[in-house]
């Protein structure tokens, strides 16, 4: 592996090691980047001796010598490469561009920017363009519009993880703006709040019938995170399908894409808009509605690669101090992964993300036998079977053969028509359905499926 537009190695972190520069190159790259620290630059692990006090240098230079502030858009880890330990520091692009080393400014001599596998100084035009472009709504800039704030629940949070809130902690969270007043981050987080978060339960395809209204909200955004997570671990049902051979259960959502998809929406919102996220279940879906679009240097393309880029850093750093976020850029592929690029949506003011609930087909209690009487139908073990070897287009001999049948008719009735019914799986030529070159290959609907069984295993 070698250097690239994102990737950087360093031998060893050192006083004459300019690391704050290569780091404001990535913050202001659109796509971030990663610094390893331990790898020569022709790609020779050398390792770190002492990892701790590495880690901590890069911290404490990334946090006091780049402006503006860093924290929430970056990750330093300890990694295993060749039998020795590495230190890997992940930069997530940042939304407050030109990212800037503080002693110089916003000068070529202080902002730099990603060119090749290279930092370079950022010419002066290019810096005023992009403050100009600055984002001027941050939550971090907007005044609180009360001041009478408590953090008792937040102080419980960090506890919990042995972390400890030191009497600076509303300056080095950046719960305060620049004159010193409570920001609206400080107010999401508080003990007390106007922010309430909603999760509705229809009986209807439709919003007509609504037959549950959960709301949790009043406090800190943290607790009503985990309200919510409750709330809909609780409505995510574990279907159980009973065969002769076995015991199969699933649940409604897939357990890691929905835990992914309540924190992207709780930390991504745009509260400037002042609409807190909001949750709704359906009878076949659950809908995630956030505020706010794309950021305006972030392609849908770059979105759905993992490419990140933190609306509010400052809950993003919070939310993984508390343990509820586990790395950068990691819950959108989480999500794609379980669901696939259909489940968003955009609009110029919205973000809906869209979990189907999870079907399982052609299942019996027992044994019975077919309307023929000549054999029994079949068991979800073998329909499962079946799904997963579609993870490509197969023709119909394709299917039959993998699943040693011989009677085409009885496999037809039995396996083709029950898919193609439940949109599980589509013709490739729809148009001429008896086509020489026809081939079965799963719909939307299937390939979550699909990705909910290889989950399960």
């Amino acid at each position: 592996m070698s250097e690239t537009n994102r990737i950087e190695y360093k031998r060893e972190l050192t006083s004459a090691l300019d690391i704050e520069k290569e780091v404001v190159a990535f913050l202001n790259y659109k796509e971030g980047g990663y610094i390893y620290i331990g790898i020569d630059k022709d790609g020779s692990t050398v390792g770190v001796n002492d990892v701790d006090d590495c880690m901590l240098q890069l911290k404490d230079r990334i946090k006091h010598n780049i402006s503006p502030s860093a924290m929430g858009l970056f990750d330093i880890a300890e990694k295993q490469r060749d039998g020795h330990s590495i230190i890997k520091v992940t930069i997530a692009s940042g939304i407050e561009k030109p990212y800037f080393k503080t002693k110089y400014g916003m000068t070529p001599r202080g902002a730099y920017m990603r060119t090749g596998t290279s930092a370079e100084p950022m010419p002066q035009e290019q810096i005023d363009r992009l403050f100009a472009m600055r984002t001027r709504n941050s939550i971090r800039r907007m005044i609180s519009n009360r001041q009478d704030l408590s953090f008792e629940q937040l102080r419980i949070y960090y506890d919990e993880r042995d972390k400890r809130l030191n009497d600076n902690f509303k300056r080095t969270l950046e719960l305060l703006t620049d004159e010193g007043k409570y920001n609206y981050v400080a107010y999401l987080l508080a003990d007390e709040n106007g922010n309430s978060i909603k999760v509705a339960k229809y009986s209807s395809l439709d919003r007509c019938n609504l037959v549950e209204n959960n709301e949790y909200g009043y406090c800190s955004l943290i607790k009503a995170t985990k309200s919510v997570l409750s709330k809909l671990d609780i409505e995510n049902k574990v279907t159980a399908t009973i065969t002769p051979m076995e015991r199969i259960e699933t649940p409604l959502w897939n357990k890691v894409a929905l835990r992914e998809a309540v924190i992207n929406a709780m930390v991504h919102n745009d509260y400037s808009f002042e609409v807190p996220p909001k949750f709704e279940i359906f009878p076949d879906r659950l809908e995630i509605t956030s505020a706010g679009r794309l950021p305006e240097s972030l392609t849908r393309e770059e979105f759905f690669n993992g490419i990140s880029i933190p609306r509010n850093k400052e809950l993003m750093r919070i939310y993984r101090d508390v343990e509820l976020v586990e790395s950068l850029g990691s819950g959108i592929p989480r999500i794609l992964r379980a669901y696939g690029e259909e489940c968003f949506k955009f609009t110029d003011n919205f973000i809906r993300i869209t979990l189907p609930i999870n079907v399982q087909i052609g299942t019996q209690s027992a044994p019975s036998r077919h309307p023929v009487g000549t054999q029994s139908a079949p068991n979800i073990e073998n329909i499962n079977k079946l799904i997963i070897f579609c993870t490509e287009a197969r023709s119909f001999s394709e299917m039959l053969s993998f699943m040693d049948y011989t009677d085409r008719t009885k496999f037809r009735r039995k396996y083709i028509h029950p898919l193609l019914k439940a949109d599980i799986l589509q013709q490739t030529h729809p148009d001429k359905p008896n086509s020489r070159n026809q081939k079965y290959q799963l719909t939307h609907k299937g390939i979550a499926l699909k990705d909910a069984l290889k989950n399960n295993e």
